[in-house]
């Protein structure tokens, strides 16, 4: 068996190396490519998402194949919660609509543990969905990364 690639930053995090592990998977939830984000994860790697219970990087992909066909003009953003040796805790918020048109902001918490390599092997996160109207979106830039001068979660109140 062949090792796994390294994905930098590797554990143990220190803030800097938690924060930019964040940074990392934010900018690769919102490049919207199930192929690239699904590189992230281990072979194996366990989810809970909501109610959906995930292991693979083949399922991994599939899921978010459907995820970002259905949640459209999707714009994310992670903050740093905590971290450990291993492990991470991030919250964000995200916003997207339907195919009807219905906005929605999406928060959440994740919690996140990587293996030696830096891939994480286990992603539970929790999420809730508000309606919201178009007037009420806060993130506005073209799709993919999100600025570097666009305001934090804390920043936004969110």
């Amino acid at each position: 068996m062949s090792a796994s690639p390294h994905r930098p930053p590797l554990p143990p995090f220190t803030a800097e190396t938690a924060a930019q592990k964040v940074r990392m998977a934010e900018d690769g939830w919102n490049s919207r490519d199930p192929a690239r984000v699904a590189l992230a994860y281990t072979t194996d790697s366990r989810w809970r998402n909501r109610a959906e219970f995930i292991q693979g990087r083949e399922a991994i992909q599939a899921f978010l194949t459907r995820k970002w066909s259905r949640e459209l003009d999707y714009r994310l953003v992670k903050e740093l919660w905590a971290f450990t040796h291993n492990r991470i805790a991030v919250r964000f918020a995200y916003e997207w609509h339907d195919d009807s048109g219905q906005w929605f902001r999406s928060y959440g918490n994740e919690n996140w543990e990587f293996d030696e390599h830096g891939l994480m092997r286990l992603r539970i996160a929790s999420i809730n969905d508000l309606p919201i109207v178009e007037t009420e979106r806060q993130y506005h830039w073209p799709l993919g990364r999100r600025p570097d001068d666009h305001p934090s979660l804390s920043a936004l109140g969110l």
